[in-house]
C-alpha cells in the first residue's frame, strides 16, 4: 500500500490545492448564500461523492483518456459549465422567494435533489479530473503492487480534506446569510448574489483552456 512518506506529502499538496478557494468553494458558497447552510453542507456531500467518482474513473483509467482527449476535456467542462449557469440563473430568478424559503413558509429543496445538484457539479469538473490524472500516479508506489487501491486511498484522503474544507466556507457563508435574513430585501440581493457568483463561475469554467 502507499507509504506513510507518499501519504503524508500527498496530503500536504491536496490540503495546499483545496484550502485556496477554487470553484467547489465558489459552487458551496453560492449554494449557501442563496440556500443557506443546510442546502451548502449537502452540497458538500454531493460534490465530494462527486469527486470520488472521478477518483475512482482515474483508477479504472478513464482520466487518462479525458487527460489525453481534446474533445472528451471539452465537452466534460460544458456539461459542468452549462449546469453550474443553469442554477445560478435559476438562483437569481427565484431570489425574491428567499426570505419565505428562509422562515420556513416557502417551498424548500429536498436534501435529496440538492445532493444531486452538488454531485453533477462535482462529477463533471475536469479540472479535478485532470488533476487526479496528471499529479495522484505520481505518489503511487508501483513496486508495492495494488496500484488501483492506492489511487483510491490517496483520493479519499484528498476527498476527506476537501470535505472538511469547503464545510467550513460553507459555515461561514451560511452564517453571513443568517444576518442577511433579517431583511427581506437584503436576503434577495444576497440570494441574487449567490447566483450571480455560480453564474461567473460556469462563465469561468467554460472560457478556461487545458493547459498543454
Amino acid at each position: 500500500m502507499v507509504s506513510t512518506d507518499r501519504l503524508v506529502a500527498f496530503a500536504a499538496m491536496s490540503f495546499l490545492l483545496i484550502v485556496i478557494p477554487g470553484p467547489s468553494v465558489l459552487f458551496v458558497i453560492g449554494r449557501a448564500l442563496a440556500q443557506g447552510r443546510r442546502a451548502a453542507l449537502t452540497t458538500v456531500v454531493g460534490n465530494t461523492l462527486g469527486g470520488y467518482v472521478l477518483v475512482v474513473a482515474v483508477a479504472l483509467g478513464v482520466g487518462t483518456l479525458v487527460e489525453r482527449s481534446v474533445l472528451a476535456f471539452t465537452m466534460l467542462k460544458l456539461v459542468g459549465a452549462a449546469y453550474l449557469v443553469h442554477l445560478g440563473i435559476k438562483a437569481v430568478w427565484q431570489r425574491g422567494s428567499q426570505h419565505a424559503a428562509f422562515s420556513g413558509d416557502g417551498p424548500v429543496h429536498g436534501n435529496l435533489r440538492t445532493l444531486g445538484e452538488g454531485f453533477v457539479v462535482g462529477v463533471a469538473n475536469p479540472k479535478t479530473m485532470v488533476f487526479f490524472a496528471a499529479v495522484l500516479p505520481q505518489f503511487i508506489d508501483r513496486g508495492q503492487g495494488h496500484v488501483s487501491a492506492q489511487m483510491l486511498l490517496l483520493g479519499l484522503v484528498f476527498n476527506v480534506i476537501a470535505l472538511a474544507s469547503d464545510s467550513v466556507w460553507g459555515l461561514v457563508a451560511a452564517t453571513t446569510r443568517t444576518w442577511f435574513a433579517r431583511s427581506p430585501q437584503r436576503l434577495a440581493l444576497v440570494g441574487g448574489v449567490g447566483g450571480l457568483t455560480m453564474i461567473g463561475l460556469g462563465v469561468t469554467v467554460a472560457v478556461t483552456g487545458r493547459e498543454e
